[in-house]
Parts: C-alpha cells; structure tokens; sequence
C-alpha cells in the first residue's frame, strides 16, 4: 500500500495599524499531496547510496538461525520468545552489573506488548532485532525488597498474560490464584533485596508496573534490548527456543 504524506501551509493574515500593532484576522491554509509523482533528487540520492547499502549489509548480515517460528501468542502465561527475550536479559546484562556492583541479577521481568514482531525460522540477522525491538529501550536494574517482588507476582497474577520473566517461577490454580513463587528455587523473603532487570519504559510506570519505583535503587547499564538480543544471537547461533514451567496455571 502506497503512503501518502501532506505539508500544510499556513498563511497568517495579519493587519497592521499606525501605531504598527498587529493583529491576527485569519489564517489561510493549502495541502499539497507528496506522492509518487513527485521526483526525488538524484544528488542526494547518489550522495546517500553508500551509506545506506552500509546500514543494509550490516543490518542483513546472518548472525544465528532460528529452528522454528515464534509468536508472542503461542502461549498463555509463558511463551518460547517471550522467555528467551528475559533469559537474554539475563545473561547478557547479568555480566555488565556484576562487574559494576558485585551483585547478580536475580529477576527479570519485561512486557508481552514490547515484542513487536515474530521470530521466523531460518536466518536471523540483526534487522531481525530491530522487527522484535524497535524501541530503544535499555536495561536497567533496580533493588526490590521481597514486599516488592510480591507485588510484582501479584501482578502477573492478575494481568494473566505471558509477560516474559527469568529467574521466577509461578504457579497458579485454575482460578488464577496464587500456589506457589519462588526466585531462583528459594522462598521469597520479605526483607530481601532482589536485584530486578526491566528496562526503562517499565520501571518508569509502563504497562503500570509501579512496583518498580519501589526500588532502593538504580542502576543504569546503557545496553539497549535490542542489543541484548543482538550480542544474544551472536552468542548462541542456533536458536531451540522453548515455553516451560517458570510461569503456569494447573488444570
């Protein structure tokens, strides 16, 4: 489908006085259509070219292969893209905030509606971080006491959709109340900071996800999501993706 785009051009009528104060009577406005019958600027174009083939070729490079395609709607509370997303997270950020502050990432929780596209089987390229990310999110990572955490939980609870997390385990009846959670096999404690991974869209309120500002603190690691998944791919090559049992409903 063609895309037609319009420049409004306004016109201010303005009168003047003797005592030279202007005043505003009217405006006065025209649309001109920019389609395909306008013609480009072959300079600008030639001058272009270059850089982007350059943007192109790095952008379309293969750098893993994906075994099968992937949906953020293959599963109810946890899915294969969803959970390989917040692992990614996980492992990749995990080593940038040991190394800053001597902790580990304990949680990480991102949003089902942050993945924008599929993961195809076949080829993955760094365009294809780009489809699933386009945002330019970035990692943060802030101290949640155990009260926190709970009222994440308690969220993901009643959202009822596979918000993709690493490093916790849920499990609901068929009501959707809660059985058991747990970080990292371990009992939550109430008094116990986790070092939780979002990104920055999250922990600023999106989706509603208040219980972020809860946090005793912040760490900011500048490494973008779409970035994560890009070093992800270099790292793994072969993509096996998987839905488990870090967040269920029993029957």
């Amino acid at each position: 489908m063609k895309k037609k785009y319009f420049i409004i051009l306004l016109t201010l009528v303005l009168i003047t006085s003797c005592k030279q104060e202007m005043h505003l009577t009217r405006i006065e406005g025209e649309r001109i259509e920019i389609n395909d019958s306008l013609s480009g600027n072959q300079d600008i174009e030639n001058f272009i070219k270059p850089f982007r083939e350059h943007v192109n070729n790095d952008l379309d490079s293969v750098i893993a292969y994906s075994v099968d395609t992937y949906t953020k709607n293959d599963g109810e509370l946890n899915t294969a893209i969803g959970n390989f997303m917040a692992d990614a997270v996980k492992e990749m950020a995990g080593p940038v905030f040991k190394t800053r502050t001597g902790n580990n990432i304990d949680i990480v929780m991102l949003n089902h509606g942050g993945i924008r596209s599929i993961l195809s089987k076949g080829d993955v390229t760094s365009r294809t971080a780009y489809q699933i990310m386009p945002f330019e999110n970035s990692v943060v990572v802030t101290g949640l006491k155990g009260t926190s955490v709970k009222k994440m939980i308690n969220y993901l609870q009643k959202a009822k959709r596979a918000h993709p997390i690493s490093g916790m385990s849920i499990k609901l009846n068929v009501d959707f109340e809660l059985l058991e959670a747990n970080v990292n096999g371990e009992v939550i404690e109430d008094n116990k900071t986790y070092y939780v991974a979002t990104n920055d869209y999250l922990y600023n309120g999106g989706d509603n996800m208040s219980f972020f500002r809860e946090g005793d603190s912040l760490h900011t690691l500048d490494y973008k999501i779409r970035n994560v998944l890009i070093d992800y791919f270099k790292k793994v090559d072969t993509l096996d993706l998987r839905a488990d049992n870090r967040f269920i409903k029993t029957n």
